[in-house]
């Protein structure tokens, strides 16, 4: 158990690295914009080869996969409604939005959170399945954790948040994600390979509608077409992890 929150936490741990190169370095724009896309790229092979493709082996009829898809999209997609409403729906809006300047911390916090916590309960319940965290999926959760935390701390720090605020709620946000990874080790250990194919396919759909609602949206809005060759990039790249693990 102890193995799940601490590769749990190491995956989070990247917000808090991405934050501090934020606060320390003034990154462009378009270069936010680029490495939003290649976080993307990275989150959609994590999706195609460590979720669907695990979860179509385990399941035994495609019923259940399907159904963990659209059930991950439909819960993100009201909750991240929800947290628009509360004024955390430019989270990742390197730029400051309005809603940002003007939302409550806490629905920022609620947000970000929403975005991690399916990927970091699948790192516990790799663990639990397998014995050993898979490197392409941790590498591929860490990797896209950096682009989204240096996007939103700009967005903040432009906002008027003070830096020891930012810095703090990052760091608590990665130990909520080695929480959710020992989450993922705990809940489903009598679990039936159906079930860990739904709860696998639910992270996938929640993973993807965050890809197309907010963090490729304000990729290609910040960095323009030069994102579909970095989105590109980091999907070969997770990939080729993916083939050597």
């Amino acid at each position: 158990m102890g193995a799940a929150f601490g590769w749990g936490l190491l995956a989070g741990s990247s917000l808090v690295i991405g934050s501090v190169i934020a606060l320390m370095f003034r990154i462009p724009l378009r270069v936010i914009g680029l490495i939003m896309g290649f976080g993307a790229g990275v989150l959609i092979s994590a999706v195609a080869f460590d979720l669907v493709n695990e979860a179509a082996e385990k399941s035994i009829g495609q019923g259940w996969s399907a159904g963990g898809l659209f059930a991950g999209c439909l819960v993100f997609f009201i909750g991240d409604r929800l947290i628009d409403r509360l004024g955390g729906g430019d989270r990742k809006d390197p730029t400051g939005g309005e809603e940002e300047s003007g939302g409550s911390p806490l629905s920022i916090v609620l947000g970000t959170v929403l975005d991690g916590i399916p990927e970091s309960m699948v790192i516990g319940l790799t663990i639990y399945e397998g014995g050993a965290v898979g490197a392409a999926y941790l590498a591929a959760v860490f990797i896209s954790n950096l682009p989204e935390s240096i996007s939103s701390t700009a967005g903040l720090v432009t906002s008027g948040w003070k830096k020891s605020r930012i810095l703090w709620m990052w760091i608590a946000i990665a130990l909520i994600s080695g929480l959710a990874s020992l989450a993922g080790y705990g809940l489903f250990q009598d679990a039936s390979p159906e079930t860990v194919g739904f709860v696998l396919t639910f992270a996938a759909g929640a993973i993807l509608t965050m890809l197309a609602n907010t963090m490729m949206p304000e990729a290609f809005e910040h960095g323009g077409k030069l994102v579909g060759i970095m989105v590109t990039l980091g999907f070969a790249v997770a990939f080729t992890i993916h083939v050597l693990d």
